[in-house]
């Protein structure tokens, strides 16, 4: 969903872009990595590859961690040897959730789960490899080209009449294609190292996303408000995940509403 994003963003701007599937390159065989990333000789490397199954982390977490931890340092190792920049995807997760202001980028990490521990460890991996690098901490993705919570609401939206989110996780919806361009900006740039954080601007509870989906695709779906303990699920979610930035450098991106609108004229789904 993001390299998608990424590949057309870099495209827009006039850049030689090699954007490659998981089929084509497995971010755990080190050796391929490095071969395939010599031969495309870039000037910078934008690591969109990760394992997104939160849920399934919890049982997997060695497979986990082969992509988003081991995977994570393949590619910016690979990257160093080549002489190019690497800017990696993290995420929320390495925070659990109990502060009540936006996180910083000094901010202690604690991954509550699975997934959040296999991504701290690529951030960890990334820094061990390269004085080039940016790391950007990112948040409640939603574009085209994979699942999100976006299409969820709307093919519910389409199908009930009410449907229960729950208000108590709280967090920075982020539409892919702005995040992209801040992403490509980054790997342009250069220079600017270390942990960044960069989501939609302002912040949401679950609950409040999916009414702001109904209310501007015009579709007459009652939201309850409910809570995280009525649906368990295997992993612990951060209950305030919301990231904010003590740094100059992190792109700024536009409010987390302008990102719904976007992509909802994007998918031609308007209020009607």
């Amino acid at each position: 969903m993001l390299g998608q994003a990424v590949a057309a963003a870099a495209t827009r701007l006039g850049h030689d872009v090699v954007a490659l599937s998981r089929a084509e390159l497995d971010v755990t065989d080190a050796d391929h990595v490095r071969r395939v990333i010599a031969a495309a000789e870039p000037r910078a490397v934008v690591n969109c590859a990760a394992w997104t199954d939160v849920d399934g982390a919890e049982t997997a977490e060695a497979a986990a961690t082969a992509v988003n931890g081991e995977g994570a340092g393949n590619v910016a190792r690979a990257a160093a040897e080549a002489g190019a920049r690497i800017v990696h995807v993290s995420t929320d997760y390495v925070f659990d959730g109990t502060k009540r202001e936006p996180w910083l980028e000094s901010d202690a990490v604690n991954p509550i789960g699975a997934y959040g521990r296999s991504k701290l460890a690529g951030e960890e991996q990334v820094a061990a490899a390269t004085d080039e690098y940016a790391i950007v901490r990112t948040a409640w993705l939603f574009g085209a080209g994979g699942r999100n919570f976006v299409d969820t609401m709307l093919a519910l939206g389409e199908e009930r009449d009410e449907v229960s989110v729950v208000t108590d996780q709280v967090g920075s919806p982020t539409w892919t294609v702005h995040l992209a361009e801040g992403l490509v900006e980054l790997a342009e740039r250069g220079g600017d190292v270390g942990i960044l954080h960069a989501t939609g601007g302002g912040a949401c509870s679950w609950y409040e996303l999916a009414v702001e989906v109904f209310d501007r695709a015009g579709l007459r779906c009652r939201v309850l408000p409910t809570s995280s303990d009525r649906f368990p699920r295997p992993a612990r979610r951060p209950a305030y995940s919301v990231l904010g930035s003590e740094r100059d450098e992190a792109p700024v991106l536009p409010p987390w509403q302008d990102g719904v609108a976007a992509y909802l004229s994007e998918r031609a789904v308007v209020a009607r």
